[in-house]
């Protein structure tokens, strides 16, 4: 497995079927392209860099109508891609009684041909009855969504089926990676951003897209805004300052020092160049660096409390709610339950 941002783009395919519909397939590409992209866009933080090359690939790369009719326009025909880092087949509008008539053997014969080759193989959905037609499933465990689960058995009883799963990675390598429901898809390209591209950046794409639980609002997923930019030298030479040092006690006190400034003319003219008042700035860059801490490590919260300048544990925990909506231990068990692997 991989756990590091790649040097070339990951290569993704994202196989269209006649029996394919538009909404996690579109989902897929539209997340999945925006890896090292979308965050350094919004955030300002870094140079966008695409760290995936995603392509919708059908049989014969002709547009076609979708099973609801919307259109679905591919990329590429499956002669066209001769290797590819990952296929992923979305969710089907199977009809149950069909059962086993289902079959694909061009698009079947692909996959196998890319999993032998070293691809990582996903389905969405009803889109592990195709994965199941590939025999790759066989005496694996897997999920779908739960009103297909009959229907998967029947067709390959060879199956450890598990409907109750949410996310179930398998086979050698775990290489085969089942989803359950249509929205799984979320959790599914959390997970393989997590795997080829880093935490961090599965992070970043959460809270671009407000992947996850969101009975929370949308706090949680927010981050902090780029910095504004002014010709004011002197709060230049503050936020500069503050960046490398806002553990320090009374910090607005001593940014209003290092500026020359009167304290309420400091004030004044910080918050004509950054948009925040100076207490609120350097609480923003605490808060974040908090939340950086709780995504990646197990740092105590009373500890990380600390490092950030807050001698009072409890105090830190109400701003950190204040700001994010939630606790510092719930936002630990958002970031890193559903993406750690």
């Amino acid at each position: 497995m991989k756990n590091a941002v790649p040097t070339d783009p990951v290569k993704v395919s994202l196989l269209a079927l006649p029996e394919s519909t538009p909404a996690a397939l579109y989902g897929l590409y539209e997340v999945l392209s925006s890896v090292g992209v979308s965050w350094a866009e919004v955030t300002g933080d870094g140079e966008p860099a695409p760290l995936m090359e995603v392509k919708i690939v059908s049989e014969d790369g002709r547009d076609f109508a979708s099973a609801i009719g919307t259109p679905i326009a591919p990329h590429a025909a499956l002669h066209e891609v001769n290797r590819t880092d990952i296929v992923i087949v979305a969710d089907l509008a199977l009809v149950p009684e069909r059962g086993a008539d289902y079959s694909w053997p061009a698009m079947t014969d692909w996959v196998r041909a890319q999993y032998d080759q070293g691809a990582t193989v996903c389905s969405v959905c009803t889109g592990t009855a195709f994965l199941a037609g590939t025999g790759l499933l066989d005496h694996c465990e897997a999920t779908t969504h739960w009103a297909a689960a009959e229907m998967i058995r029947a067709m390959r009883p060879e199956i450890d089926l598990k409907p109750e799963r949410i996310l179930v990675p398998a086979g050698p390598g775990h290489r085969i990676i089942t989803s359950g429901g249509s929205s799984s898809w979320q959790d599914l390209t959390l997970y393989l951003i997590a795997r080829y591209c880093g935490q961090a950046e599965a992070v970043r794409t959460a809270k671009v897209f407000l992947i996850g639980d969101h009975n929370d609002g949308q706090l949680p997923f927010t981050a902090v805004p780029p910095p504004r930019q002014h010709e004011d030298a002197v709060i230049a030479d503050c936020q500069r300052w503050i960046a490398m040092n806002y553990h320090e006690a009374n910090p607005v006190a001593r940014m209003t020092a290092r500026s020359g400034l009167g304290e309420r003319t400091f004030k004044r003219r910080f918050q004509a160049a950054t948009g925040f008042s100076p207490m609120d700035y350097v609480q923003a860059l605490r808060i974040e660096e908090a939340k950086q801490t709780l995504e990646t490590d197990d740092t105590p919260i009373e500890e990380i409390a600390r490092s950030l300048g807050y001698e009072d544990p409890a105090f830190f925990r109400r701003l950190f709610k204040k700001r994010t909506g939630v606790t510092p231990g719930r936002y630990r068990q958002r970031y890193q339950s559903h993406i750690r692997f």
